[in-house]
């Protein structure tokens, strides 16, 4: 994958508009996850900064216009352009589902009474909540410049980030000397799962550069 990235990037046309388009709307993801977070983590009101909805609108759009270029290219160019083809095709279904994901943390701010403190967990979370925003600009990079070392940190930090999520659900269940109230055990319970599943489709993407087509979404071991 790394030779056809830079190939795309070296050259206008439909393909590279696709890979543009996907850029963008990880842009957008990644505003929509600050926000989202902000809203249910510092604000007691669920306050936030953007209209979600139009952002989650926008990258829709934005994913039906890399289907379309994608196919419009292929209909009217040779198949050696095919592999990158089924990539953006792939990777922007888990874009969309990191900007789902972000709504369902705003919907949960806005569920949830108050900002959602976790005191035994405050600085794990934070960490994990960082580690997963950073990774956002991390991904950026490693389309844009074909960056498979960058792309393997990012898919090693998100998976212990993921691990520790999974740690977190399982003590929620087993811990009966935890002291949480039954709106935050739910919430954090969603929060935590929201933020895997948007580590996971993070890693989804990261692998299109370190893989080939046929084990997109694996981690290599």
């Amino acid at each position: 994958m790394l030779k056809e990235l830079q190939k795309i990037f070296q050259r206008k046309g439909l393909m590279e508009q696709a890979l543009d388009a996907s850029l963008e709307m990880l842009r957008d993801d990644w505003e929509m996850y600050r926000e989202a977070v902000k809203s249910l983590r510092e604000s007691d009101t669920a306050e936030i900064a953007i209209d979600i909805m139009e952002k989650d609108r926008r990258i829709n759009k934005y994913e039906r216009e890399v289907r379309k270029k994608v196919l419009t290219h292929l209909a009217v160019n040779d198949v050696s352009d095919l592999n990158i083809g089924l990539v953006l095709i792939s990777i922007v279904i888990d874009i969309e589902r990191i900007g789902d994901y972000t709504k369902n943390i705003v919907e949960l701010a806005q569920n949830h009474p108050g900002r959602l403190v976790i005191e035994p967990w405050e600085s794990d979370l934070k960490n994990i909540e960082v580690t997963i925003s950073k990774n956002f600009g991390v991904l950026i990079h490693a389309i844009e410049k074909s960056d498979q070392t960058a792309a393997n940190n990012l898919l090693d930090e998100l998976w212990h980030s993921k691990k520790k999520c999974d740690y977190f659900i399982t003590t929620l269940f087993r811990d009966e000397t935890l002291q949480l109230k039954r709106t935050d055990a739910v919430a954090i319970a969603l929060y935590l799962r929201y933020l895997k599943r948007v580590a996971s489709h993070l890693m989804n993407v990261a692998t299109s550069i370190v893989n080939p087509f046929h084990k997109i979404g694996y981690r290599p071991i």
